[in-house]
């Protein structure tokens, strides 16, 4: 794909104005396909990709209901999706109050587990103040972005999926990615410049789309000053993932990934189509109605080969399915930024060889990979756990600090590192804070896990 293509406008350039809502409180937030805000303008396509089409200041709350001392700043911006076809974006973006220096402010993007259909699931929703989004990852992710913003960073969280929650999709995570901090730079009131240092860091489905951005970055948005990508757990090859998964207790997320993509694969809409039974077809439905915990529960254990009328390796093996399993796999370029992938050995969700491979491929094609490779922790405990050194390499990424010797493998685990429990007390404060609503200050994790 000609990633520079996608990222240049045609035609007559958009000279609409990007009105701005003011802030709003105590109003319950609108699901996202309801929500008017969503609709980008008419001409909106021939803007520049990062062009701001329209703001406004919303509320925060943790788990939506405890409110948050700070206002966050919605951008609905021109972006593409997975084709390179026009398509409207929004992210979320938070800056620090209070600025230190005089050096041009970090932004980091962080992207959500969102790993759902459910429009209920996107972080433009879930993080608001009011939002009924119970099961969706990001209201937890939100520590973590709290934690990015008492580092003195500016926080983009942008909805990766798009506005019909592809997920799965390839490349177009990246695009909403780029195309949202290119958004948060053109929108003066952040203090954000085409100077400031860029960061990427996700978790699991988050990871995967970080990954998408580090991936089509060099080409899509060379201008762009990234720094540093941090990869946790991203997925790598979601066809191994389907395998793997289908029939366990995680059977909700390749069900929601097999939802998600029938949409934008026509052929894998025609096989769900003439080969999944009533039933099979019915809890499809369903599950892209659902949060990501809702379907985690809904379909414990469901093997998707009791819902067609073939063998379902018959099925998977079919050139259609092939197609779609190659088209989403990670490594088509290895990415231009320094990287810091993170895998626990013994994931029961994604597999460590899945990463294994990923960072051979990004490592032999010029890549400069870390990779934490972590042998006591599992998927969910990891992502907290490495949070105190991920914003720590990222601090070291913004300062400037030159790359150390590369690790391409480590089993050195982060419960035997004494600076994880020092960045951990640190982000249990940060996390007191958040859970009782007062001010989260700039308190820097690294600066106490050196």
């Amino acid at each position: 794909m000609d990633y520079g293509s996608v990222a240049r406008s045609t035609g007559a350039e958009w000279i609409g104005q990007a009105p701005h809502e003011p802030l709003e409180r105590r109003v319950r937030p609108v699901l996202p396909d309801k929500d008017p805000f969503y609709q980008p303008p008419e001409g909106f396509e021939h803007a520049r990709p990062g062009t701001v089409l329209r703001s406004r200041d919303v509320e925060l709350a943790f788990l939506g209901v405890i409110p948050q001392k700070f206002t966050a700043t919605q951008l609905l911006y021109r972006t593409a999706n997975f084709q390179g076809e026009p398509q409207a974006g929004i992210t979320t973006v938070v800056a620090p109050t209070e600025r230190s220096g005089s050096k041009p402010l970090p932004i980091i993007s962080y992207q959500c587990a969102i790993d759902a259909v459910a429009a209920r699931c996107f972080p433009s929703y879930a993080l608001r103040r009011g939002a009924k989004a119970v099961g969706a990852i990001a209201q937890f992710e939100f520590l973590l972005v709290a934690a990015a913003l008492a580092e003195g960073w500016a926080v983009s969280v942008p909805d990766h999926e798009g506005a019909q929650g592809m997920w799965g999709a390839p490349y177009e995570p990246g695009y909403h990615i780029l195309d949202g901090i290119r958004a948060a730079m053109n929108h003066d009131t952040f203090g954000v410049t085409h100077e400031s240092p860029v960061g990427l860091w996700g978790y699991s489905g988050g990871g995967l789309a970080s990954a998408w951005a580090a991936e089509v970055q060099d080409d899509y948005a060379p201008e762009l000053n990234v720094v540093g990508a941090v990869l946790g757990s991203p997925v790598g090859d979601l066809g191994h993932t389907f395998r793997r998964l289908n029939g366990s207790i995680y059977a909700g997320l390749p069900a929601l990934v097999v939802a998600a993509l029938s949409h934008i694969y026509p052929d894998l809409d025609r096989i769900i189509s003439e080969h999944a039974t009533p039933d099979g077809k019915a809890m499809l439905e369903r599950i892209q109605r659902m949060t990501t915990a809702h379907a985690m529960v809904a379909c414990a254990g469901k093997d998707m080969a009791n819902m067609i009328d073939r063998p379902l390796e018959e099925i998977l093996l079919s050139p259609e399915v092939q197609h779609v399993f190659d088209s989403i796999k990670l490594g088509t370029s290895a990415p231009k930024v320094p990287v810091l992938i993170v895998q626990a050995v013994h994931d029961r969700i994604i597999s460590v060889d899945d990463i294994d491979a990923l960072t051979e491929t990004y490592t032999s094609g010029g890549a400069r990979v870390t990779y934490h490779r972590d042998l006591l922790s599992e998927h969910l405990l990891l992502h907290p756990m490495s949070a105190p050194m991920t914003l720590r390499w990222l601090r070291d990424r913004f300062a400037g600090r030159p790359l150390r010797t590369h690790i391409k493998r480590t089993k050195w685990p982060t419960l035997l590192n004494p600076s994880t429990y020092r960045g951990m007390l640190t982000l249990g404060k940060i996390t007191v804070k958040v859970v009782t609503g007062r001010r989260v200050e700039r308190a820097p994790l690294s600066r106490f896990d050196q």
